[in-house]
């Protein structure tokens, strides 16, 4: 609709397509609808909220991307970026994938609508990936984590993993490797 009414705003005294005898009406239509689309959205693309601990603490197998259900001041308060996902997990029950105890603050111009902070959030994935998620972390014995939430086309995802637990040798070996390729690389400046 707001197309039809910028194209009647264009051509409103003299068309285009008049001038130039290359370019049609439907052209003119064409290219006002094409430019009239991302008129009122903003490139928020982009993470919002990350959860730097996972890579430290998991060592991180399968990763898959989660719609997130959402009410209106969460998204808003996720936009300014007030969120944790620290000490959060995701749970498999009755075949629905939930997010649990992640921290999404209150919208601070919100009123009595508000939403609660530490709420289950459900989370949107294909029944395939579901099942297939539900059959590693029983088999296998992993867990699922939330690594970030961020934007898509305005849509908030939430992109999961299943993953391993890092034991203390572990993650000491990790830290010494990665300590050596720093030395490696600044030898190598020089």
């Amino acid at each position: 609709m707001l197309s039809i009414a910028i194209f009647s705003i264009i051509s409103h005294h003299v068309p285009l397509w008049r001038h130039d005898p290359v370019r049609t009406q439907t052209d003119v239509y064409r290219t006002v609808r094409k430019n009239s689309k991302n008129m009122g959205q903003k490139e928020q693309e982009g993470e919002l909220v990350s959860n730097r601990r996972a890579g430290y603490d998991y060592e991180i197998l399968d990763k898959y991307e989660a719609g997130m259900v959402l009410s209106g001041t969460e998204i808003k308060s996720l936009r300014n970026h007030g969120g944790s996902l620290q000490d959060s997990y995701v749970v498999i029950d009755g075949g629905e994938v939930f997010l649990k105890n992640a921290s999404i603050a209150p919208y601070k111009f919100g009123n009595v609508f508000n939403h609660a902070e530490r709420r289950d959030r459900k989370l949107l994935l294909h029944r395939g990936e579901i099942d297939k998620i539900k059959r590693t972390t029983e088999r296998k014995g992993l867990t699922i984590i939330p690594l970030a939430i961020y934007l898509k086309r305005g849509r908030a995802k939430v992109r999961i993993a299943t993953a391993r637990g890092k034991r203390r040798y572990d993650k000491r070996e990790a830290i010494k490797r990665r300590e050596q390729q720093r030395t490696v690389a600044r030898m190598l400046k020089r």
